[in-house]
């Protein structure tokens, strides 16, 4: 089954740095069919940027070597664990890297299937009837929605909406949530940090995967709206089709 994908990062208007980093293939990684990752790293000077380059690029590697024994979400899992604790070890260890930390989302598409890894409010959308969030932020803000103790969109959830309560790197261990999806044809998957969710509200970015331009225009679009709408950070968009036909074994 052919996956196409594009993938695009963005400084932004007001940061000095870029502190995303993604990866995009459509090809095989190890046993893995195709692999696409969004990290927004955290941390001071260069800890940040360390942080979520160290993450995807471990993974990469460690995807790289073939476990035809584990399942999807078992390789996913297992990546993570051993790529948090590493990341962890040397947060503790160099002072220059403390408290550095990332979120994470991965997906990688197996037949009909998409698997979705996620850390953090970086997120993963499915476009078919309409654009719907995939992922659970794991952010203070929708900690306290999942309560009912703050309505979403409100005042305090717009000034609080970026602290993070889960990140990659921060703690020895760290919780992985997991998804499996069965994909349609015609369905389509967005991948963004926040830079890009906190800047352009999900109608927009409906409106634009929607439109009949190649992958790369709506990606480039997408990002464009975002830095049209503040630009306040960085900014991370991966777009994939998954090119599924009407029978997929």
């Amino acid at each position: 089954m052919a996956v196409q994908a594009y993938a695009l990062t963005d400084v932004g208007r007001y940061r000095s740095m870029n502190q995303d980093y993604i990866y995009s293939s459509t090809v095989p990684v190890g046993s893995l069919d195709n692999l696409f990752m969004v990290a927004d790293g955290m941390g001071g000077h260069q800890a940040g940027d360390y942080a979520s380059r160290f993450a995807v690029e471990n993974l990469v590697e460690y995807f790289g070597v073939k476990t035809p024994e584990k399942d999807v979400h078992g390789m996913l899992r297992d990546g993570i664990r051993q790529m948090n604790r590493e990341l962890y070890y040397r947060a503790s260890h160099e002072p220059e890297l403390s408290g550095m930390g990332s979120t994470l989302v991965a997906a990688t598409i197996k037949g009909n299937v998409l698997y979705v890894a996620n850390i953090g409010d970086s997120r993963l959308y499915l476009l078919r009837r309409e654009l719907e969030q995939v992922t659970r932020d794991h952010s203070y803000v929708e900690e306290l929605v999942a309560r009912g103790k703050m309505k979403r969109g409100s005042k305090s959830y717009l000034e609080h909406k970026n602290i993070i309560t889960r990140a990659v790197g921060t703690a020895e261990t760290v919780d992985t949530d997991l998804f499996a999806l069965k994909l349609k044809p015609g369905d389509q998957i967005l991948m963004c940090s926040d830079g890009l969710s906190n800047m352009v509200d999900e109608f927009e970015m409906e409106y634009i995967i929607r439109s009949e331009e190649s992958l790369k225009s709506k990606v480039e679009d997408l990002v464009k709206a975002a830095n049209r709408g503040g630009g306040k950070d960085n900014i991370s968009v991966i777009l994939i089709e998954p090119q599924i036909r009407e029978v997929s074994l």
